[in-house]
């Protein structure tokens, strides 16, 4: 499974991708982020994690203020292999990290073909 970035993103979440026997499985840290402002799509053999985190609302009243989270829109795109398949993905959301779950199509077991033969009339 490989990446690629996309344009016009305010930050990248980290993200791990793990292939296990049966399932590829992508992990991403998105703290902050609710499961409603995140999109999952698989298309034309591309998965892509799309999402927004927003900004916090701070009434400042004197003091000092660092601010070193980002907020703002994010996307994450990856080229799914042949084996993906795409029409059972599922994705769930626990402690700020997102998991996708990409299983892999059962392989084709080896058809036997039954040879006849043919016996020919004198």
């Amino acid at each position: 499974m490989s990446l690629f970035y996309y344009g016009n993103v305010a930050w990248l979440p980290s993200v791990d991708v793990h292939e296990e026997a049966e399932r590829f499985i992508v992990r991403a840290d998105l703290p902050g982020v609710d499961a409603k402002d995140i999109e999952i799509t698989a298309e034309d053999g591309v998965l892509t994690l799309r999402g927004e985190r927003q900004a916090e609302k701070r009434e400042q009243n004197g003091g000092t203020q660092r601010v070193e989270r980002v907020a703002g829109k994010f996307v994450r795109r990856f080229t799914l292999p042949e084996t993906a398949q795409a029409d059972a993905i599922s994705a769930t959301q626990k402690n700020g990290v997102l998991e996708v779950t990409i299983p892999k199509q059962p392989k084709p077991e080896p058809r036997r073909i039954k040879v006849e033969s043919k016996v020919e009339a004198a």
